[in-house]
């Protein structure tokens, strides 16, 4: 195959905006089903996680055929907290598909995926998403892509994109927002004609970089990278540039190319070919493959800073080792050092203590995420409040700040602004679209998020839009008040009564259920008042001969408060823990006994 014939492209967009169901109408379209073949919708996300969540958490690649050329395409996530996945993406293309959704317009993670393209000078082709929305405004969101590119500084050149108007659902691009397309082929034939083919020598040394990781039952891991210059064969023995600046010498065991949702097989790599090659233990992402003989590495893959870190550490409650396989800190510390191999953004640090360790990362939902999968392959932890990394520039203290847009009902704009307003942020930006929704933008230090988006829902009802943004630095913002609430705390242990529960629903919310197994030290709910309370939720009604045990039976409970893993991360306070198993979420005090604290 010629290299003229092969096009590299990678969708970006914000999250929802529509990328994975676009793959899906490519597939569709390009023939790679049969035309029997039962498939789900949004085929990408193969992880149990992103099909429950309904968004992309890794960066994948696939490859569809159009007439006779090969377009591989990669499917980055469109949230924030996963933009170490985008950034890597984008290393291995030539071209960009930028999706934007018709009525929502371009949003903070647009603005972000469009800079990291931008920087690498990047091609891009345009395409308004969902235009049978009937709250589209096709028009309006193609203006404000057009002030976001020169908000960005884009170049003339860059300014000169082709726009394609879709709906990704039903499989239909057209060049004109009135015309009515059929299938996708002017969003083909714009690829062919507006992403350049893949550049390098086939005779030059051979560079090939590592873009991402799998890992197979019957391989070993897998290193999934783009051929930037020289030839790559099947059984060629190859040297890898570390990281460190050394060199080791493998030979490559198996190569595979990508089409569609299966893996086939190749003997002969050119530059633009994007791969998985095994045969590579020990090789992580940003390495180089390379001639065996004289070595030549590439520049490594610069990837933004973390901003946030929590402190993961063994589970030390009384129900310690009941739920989960894995339990010690040996098995942790394996764990996070198995994660860090394939997600580059993340970091680990050791702790004063063994048994704790600080996990660095971009965001609130970046560490849920990693929390929820370790739970499900049978872990117990606790894991502690998230904290903001601060760093120190001339001398001043400096904490890390996101831009935040807030999409609301008109009704609940003044609560959103006091809201805002206690948590040190200040509004750039007010937006009335006429359509009874309002946009705000705002400038927040990042200590001002954790614990808001729960609120924000609360207060409006469920309506908000909440999406935000790393945005720079920022001189110490003092102090922000949290949690306003105090913690009802059990007092002992054994199983909570309905009766019990009863008394004590009018101090405040109450986050169990009767029957719940409880320890001292267990937060059972959230107290009215600012103080913590200790309480006794175990508490049985005496019985007499007067009294029967049936007049129980009509007291009316109001339903607990049953909070998932990022509630319950947003909730806790500096002297609590999360403690995550297989099965339940608890919260507990990091002193159990009521004396000691």
């Amino acid at each position: 195959m010629s290299h003229q014939n092969l096009r590299n492209i990678a969708i970006i967009a914000h999250v929802d905006h529509g990328k994975t169901t676009l793959v899906d109408a490519m597939f569709r379209q390009s023939g790679i089903y049969r035309s029997n073949e039962l498939v789900e919708d949004r085929v990408m996300d193969s992880n149990e996680l992103e099909r429950e969540r309904g968004i992309t958490i890794l960066a994948k690649t696939t490859g569809v055929r159009y007439k006779d050329h090969k377009i591989n395409i990669v499917d980055t996530p469109g949230h924030s907290d996963f933009g170490g996945e985008v950034e890597r993406a984008l290393k291995l293309v030539d071209g960009v598909m930028l999706l934007v959704d018709a009525s929502e317009g371009p949003l903070p993670q647009t603005r972000y995926v469009l800079t990291k393209a931008l920087e690498a000078r990047l091609p891009q082709i345009i395409i308004v998403n969902k235009i049978d929305r009937p709250d589209a405004r096709i028009q309006e969101v193609l203006n404000e892509i057009y002030d976001l590119f020169i908000d960005l500084d884009a170049s003339e050149e860059q300014l000169d994109f082709p726009v394609i108007y879709a709906v990704a659902r039903d499989g239909i691009a057209q060049l004109e927002p009135e015309a009515r397309g059929e299938n996708l082929e002017p969003l083909f034939e714009s690829i062919l004609k507006h992403i350049p083919p893949p550049k390098g020598d086939p005779s030059a040394p051979l560079q090939f970089q590592v873009g991402n990781l799998d890992y197979s039952d019957y391989l070993g891991r897998l290193a999934i990278g783009r051929v930037f210059q020289g030839t790559l064969k099947l059984n060629d023995e190859v040297s890898i540039c570390k990281l460190d600046g050394s060199v080791q010498k493998t030979r490559i065991t198996k190569m595979y190319s990508f089409e569609g949702l299966k893996r086939v097989d190749e003997n002969l790599a050119q530059p633009g070919d994007i791969l998985a090659i095994a045969g590579v233990e020990g090789i992580t992402i940003g390495e180089t493959v390379s001639a065996p003989e004289d070595p030549h590495p590439m520049p490594k893959i610069q990837i933004d800073e973390p901003t946030i870190g929590m402190t993961f550490t063994i589970n030390t409650s009384p129900f310690a080792g009941r739920e989960g396989q894995f339990v010690t800190s040996r098995n942790l510390r394996e764990r996070l050092m198995k994660e860090l191999l394939t997600n580059v953004s993340l970091r680990v640090e050791e702790t004063a203590s063994p048994d704790a360790f600080q996990v660095l990362g971009r965001g609130e939902l970046q560490l849920a995420i990693l929390i929820e999968m370790m739970r499900r392959e049978g872990f117990e932890l606790m894991v502690g409040k998230p904290q903001i990394l601060t760093r120190t520039m001339d001398g001043e203290l400096m904490e890390p700040l996101e831009l935040l847009l807030v999409d609301v009902p008109d009704a609940y704009t003044g609560v959103v602004i006091e809201k805002l307003g206690m948590r040190k942020g200040k509004m750039s930006k007010m937006v009335n679209h006429g359509s009874g929704r309002v946009r705000l933008e705002f400038m927040v230090p990042s200590r001002g998020l954790i614990g808001l988006r729960s609120e924000m829902l609360t207060d409006t009802k469920g309506t908000a839009i909440m999406n935000s943004l790393f945005h720079g630095y920022t001189g110490w913002q003092g102090d922000i008040p949290m949690r306003l609430t105090g913690a009802l705390v059990a007092d002992r242990s054994g199983t909570a009564t309905a009766y019990a529960i009863y008394n004590l629903q009018e101090r405040g919310e109450i986050f169990i259920a009767p029957g719940a197994e409880v320890y001292e030290g267990m937060i059972i709910g959230e107290n009215a008042r600012p103080e913590d309370l200790n309480v006794n939720i175990i508490k049985e009604k005496k019985l007499t001969n007067m009294r029967a045990s049936s007049a129980d039976e009509a007291i009316r409970l109001v339903p607990p408060r049953i909070l998932n893993l990022e509630q319950a991360i947003e909730f806790i306070n500096d002297d609590e823990f999360v403690e995550v198993t297989p099965s339940t979420i608890r919260l507990r005090k990091r002193v159990l006994k009521a004396n000691q604290r």
